[in-house]
């Protein structure tokens, strides 16, 4: 199988503070990869470094075969992102919004059908502001969708969902996988990384400290629930006591 993403000895400091130190991962293609950890464990610092926003201080990283850093304008037509929130003019429809960034891309997927996908094709005249957090949640997924992408970075995806549009968003996101979408997530809900991850990778202080499947994790840990093995390897659990 082919690797969407492939990052070797990845390191970047702030300062004094070595955010991530010689990190390593592997994606392959059209597999859903989760990306684990703490607040300021170093998750956003290796996605800003994997899209070239960002230019580490050490290591290599190539991403559908190309280097973030000299091949960003190709990169951007076949990539993804779905930001917690987006710039965009107060007064700006759903449909407008979805528009303007269908104009950006060369072969843009078909908005309309990932807005009726996503259950807000009744939102197209309205507001983007006028949306409840679930529904500008949902927004922001189809915005990130709209390129038709090989590869789509996913933030905290169903943050502000009810379980029943959280599991519709997880099949539609299976099926978008099944057809050969590389999705790479960053999820705090155990319960969505077992159900989308074939691999995880876990961060404390910026290394490593786990890299496998979820089953190969509670083995890891010891224990037989999911969020019990993530506390024990990321320390997470330390730290709240």
């Amino acid at each position: 199988m082919q690797t969407a993403i492939e990052v070797e000895q990845l390191s970047k400091s702030y300062g004094k503070l070595l955010a991530i130190d010689n990190i390593s991962l592997s994606v392959e293609r059209g597999t859903v990869y989760g990306l684990l950890g703490a607040n300021g464990a170093g998750k956003s610092t290796i996605i800003e470094c994997i899209l070239g926003t960002r230019t580490a201080d050490s290591g290599t990283i190539t991403v559908l075969g190309c280097n973030p850093q000299r091949d960003r304008r190709n990169l951007f037509q076949n990539v993804g992102v779905q930001f917690q929130e987006c710039d965009y003019q107060p007064e700006i429809k759903v449909s407008e919004l979805c528009e303007e960034t269908a104009c950006l891309y060369k072969n843009p997927a078909d908005w309309k059908e990932l807005c009726t996908q996503f259950g807000i094709g009744d939102k197209m005249s309205s507001a983007v502001k006028s949306l409840s957090g679930g529904e500008r949640q949902r927004l922001f997924i189809v915005l990130a969708l709209i390129p038709n992408p090989q590869l789509v970075f996913l933030d905290e995806l169903t943050t502000g969902l009810d379980a029943k549009a959280r599991r519709g968003v997880w099949k539609i996101l299976s099926d978008l996988k099944s057809k050969g979408l590389t999705i790479f997530l960053t999820s705090h809900l155990m319960d969505e990384v077992e159900a989308l991850c074939d691999e995880i990778c876990i961060l404390k202080q910026g290394k490593v400290v786990f890299y496998g499947t979820v089953e190969q994790a509670k083995e890891t840990s010891g224990c037989t629930k999911f969020e019990d093995a993530y506390l024990a390897l990321s320390g997470e659990e330390v730290e709240e006591e």
